[in-house]
Order: C-alpha cells, then sequence, then structure tokens
C-alpha cells in the first residue's frame, strides 16, 4: 500500500532552496533530502534501456511468427488427416488421431514454456538495468545530500528539483554502454515436434485453438495469434 508523504516532509522538500554546492559542471545543486524518480520513464526513456527492449520486442515478434508458421501447419495437417478419415477403417485411423492429439499437445506445452521463458528473460533484464542504474543513481543522491529516493508516483506533490529522473536518464546515456548479449532475449530453439511432411495423425479439430502470443514488452503493443 502506497503512503503518502507527509506535511512537515512535504514543506521540508518544498522549502529547501539551491545551496551553494555546485556539481561537476559547476551549475547549482539543489540540495534535498528526499528525491524522487520516474523508474518506468528511466528505463524506457534511456538509450540502454531502449535497447533492452528492441531485443526483446523482436524476441517476442519471432516467437509469435513462429506460432502463426507452426498452427498453419497443423491445420493443413488436421485438414489431411481429415480427409483419410473417410477411406480408412475406424480401427486404423483411431491410433493416427491419438497420435496427432499428442503431437499438438507436445507442440502447446513447448511453446507455452517459451512464452514463459520470455516473460522471465523481461524481467531479469529489467532489474539487471535498475542494478546498473543504481551507482549512477547513488552517485546523485550524494551530490544532493539526499537521504532516499522514493517514486515518483507515490509522491502527493513536491518541488520540481527533487526529481531526478533526467538528470538519471542524461547519466546513463553518457556512462553506460550497452551490448548486445546485455539484453539478448532467448531464440524461440527449434522444436523438434514441427509438423512432419507426412499427414500425421488426429481428428478433432477443437485442439487446435490458437497457439499462444508471446507477451509484449512493456510499453509495447504485440498481438497474439
Amino acid at each position: 500500500m502506497r503512503r503518502s508523504l507527509t506535511a512537515p516532509v512535504l514543506a521540508a522538500m518544498l522549502g529547501l532552496a539551491a545551496s551553494g554546492a555546485s556539481a561537476q559542471e559547476g551549475r547549482p545543486v539543489f540540495v534535498s533530502p528526499i528525491l524522487t524518480l520516474d523508474q518506468d520513464r528511466l528505463f524506457e526513456d534511456s538509450k540502454a534501456g531502449q535497447a533492452v527492449d528492441e531485443q526483446l520486442e523482436a524476441a517476442t515478434a519471432a516467437l509469435a511468427a513462429e506460432n502463426r508458421r507452426i498452427e498453419a501447419e497443423l491445420v493443413a495437417e488436421e485438414r489431411a488427416l481429415t480427409e483419410r478419415r473417410a477411406t480408412l477403417p475406424p480401427d486404423q485411423f483411431r491410433p493416427l488421431a491419438e497420435a496427432f492429439d499428442q503431437k499438438v499437445e507436445t507442440i502447446r506445452a513447448t511453446q507455452d514454456r517459451k512464452a514463459r521463458e520470455l516473460g522471465q528473460k523481461r524481467e531479469e533484464k529489467r532489474q539487471d538495468f535498475f542494478r546498473k542504474a543504481l551507482p549512477l543513481l547513488a552517485g546523485i543522491v550524494r551530490e544532493r545530500g539526499a537521504v532516499a529516493v522514493l517514486a515518483r508516483d507515490a509522491v502527493v506533490l513536491s518541488a520540481g528539483q527533487v526529481d531526478i529522473t533526467d538528470e538519471a536518464i542524461k547519466l546513463l546515456d553518457e556512462r553506460v554502454v550497452f551490448t548486445p548479449d546485455d539484453g539478448q532475449a532467448p531464440d524461440a530453439p527449434a522444436t523438434g515436434d514441427e509438423p512432419s511432411s507426412d499427414p500425421a495423425p488426429e481428428t478433432g479439430g477443437a485442439l487446435l485453438r490458437p497457439m499462444p502470443a508471446p507477451a509484449p514488452p512493456r510499453g509495447a503493443t504485440e498481438g497474439g495469434d
């Protein structure tokens, strides 16, 4: 449960004036015991965060495309198998149908696992981003003479000078170098359960519901199929 700042704290924040201390470039530093930070904007507007998001979006799109391809192949297999049903006796058709059912469930489990891993990787990369940003944030805290940094959306009212989001983004862009491995999402491995060219077993089109769509990165809209 979020707590708003008390009146004395707000008064202290709003009443503080810029001190005589100066930063590296000679600019005045606004000294305050409490600072605020917009964590979402820090991630979304910094170059490092954007690079991570771009790679995750690419991995999400690749998995969605793989799901569409596999689903189309399974639909074609089901159609071919349905046509064979009229020419096969029940005792020969039943094993084909059961094998295809199992194949579809195996593929679905594999694609579900990939979507979960991608979601987990997204959270891991976001946490890694903030771990790398922490030393820079700590430097700003020391420079401002602060004792705490609060989430901006948890604060009811504050002076604009106590928000360090823009300053933190600038420092990140200057000092944090992104490399592809930093934001690499897991590739969707080729599944050995992909449909074969032979008309594999199955009837029952109810099994061929759409493949699970991977969750889109934060702030992006990725439609599932």
